[in-house]
């Protein structure tokens, strides 16, 4: 056990005869016990001060370790919305790729059946042409024959006895 102020100050030393003188003595254990105080305190202080020390290193260490924690966490979060974000954009094209294919398959139905559309007319057309020509045709043959000229003399003659009677 380490001594204290209190056991210097008590300790009593046997006296022999041309011995060391007592008041010098005194004096020295009296400077002893100021300067052995003053150590305790100093090393008492060290110590308190030591302990704020380490709880502040301890305080730190522990905001340390849950800032790395929370660079790991947050790390691990941008790293899966990166990879949602990459698979709802393939998922986004894949969608635009299906819908693009389908427009282009109904434009090519759909041209297909105006292609057919415009041929079945033009035959549609042809046919109506040459029915028309051949009606046209027909009626200029009918203008063309003898019994027109007939038809004009009796309606003449059927006229002047009209007039006559």
């Amino acid at each position: 056990m380490p001594l204290s102020p209190l056991d210097i100050h008590n300790k009593e030393f046997s006296r022999r005869l041309r011995g060391y003188d007592e008041d010098e003595v005194n004096e020295f254990l009296d400077q002893v016990i100021k300067d052995y105080e003053s150590l305790i305190r100093e090393n008492k202080e060290i110590q308190n001060q030591m302990l704020s020390l380490q709880e502040r290193l301890n305080h730190f260490s522990n905001i340390e370790e849950t800032l790395s924690k929370t660079i790991i966490v947050a790390q691990e979060a941008a790293d899966e919305v990166r990879n949602n974000a990459k698979k709802e954009a393939q998922l986004i094209i894949k969608e635009a790729e299906k819908n693009a294919d389908r427009i282009v398959n109904d434009s090519l139905n759909k041209s297909r059946k105006v292609a057919l559309e415009v041929e079945e007319l033009k035959k549609q057309a042809s046919i109506y042409r040459a029915r028309f020509r051949t009606l046209v045709e027909a009626q200029l043959e009918l203008l063309s024959q003898d019994g027109w000229e007939t038809l004009d003399s009796s309606s003449r003659d059927s006229e002047r006895e009209l007039l006559r009677g």
